[in-house]
């Protein structure tokens, strides 16, 4: 599977809130840097991410555009978070079903078919803009 194969089948999973196929896209010491946050390695502390964010936030991306380098083992994504603020997330304005739309992207290494670090990057003023419009 190439580079490009893995991260659209990230998205998709993502897209159908399919956490089961979209953890198994993932190594067992996954990195995930976060936007303006820390890195956090492996998967089970990716899953537990997820969770939190699946409940605070409905997400929906579109406009999907990915990139793969020559050898196959890094990718970028460039896509639009179109979403909903469901529940108030710690340090951040109150939830009250605020919808947003958002570009952010994603840069990805890849091993042996599977998402080994993820980065992702959005500006997080234009989304606190949005909600406390």
């Amino acid at each position: 599977m190439s580079a490009t194969d893995v991260i659209r089948a990230y998205y998709d999973a993502f897209n159908k809130q399919d956490m089961e196929a979209f953890l198994a896209l993932l190594t067992d010491d996954v990195a995930h840097d976060i936007n303006q946050g820390g890195r956090q390695a492996g998967k089970q502390a990716f899953a537990a991410f997820m969770e939190h964010m699946n409940h605070c936030y409905r997400e929906v991306l579109t406009d999907i555009v990915i990139m793969e380098n020559a050898e196959g083992t890094r990718g970028a994504a460039e896509f639009v978070v179109n979403g909903e603020y469901l529940v108030t997330d710690e340090g951040l304005p109150e939830a009250n079903g605020q919808k947003y739309i958002l570009p952010a992207g994603a840069f990805f290494e890849i091993r042996d078919g599977k998402v080994a670090r993820i980065s992702n990057t959005y500006n997080l003023n234009d989304w606190i803009a949005q909600v406390i419009g």
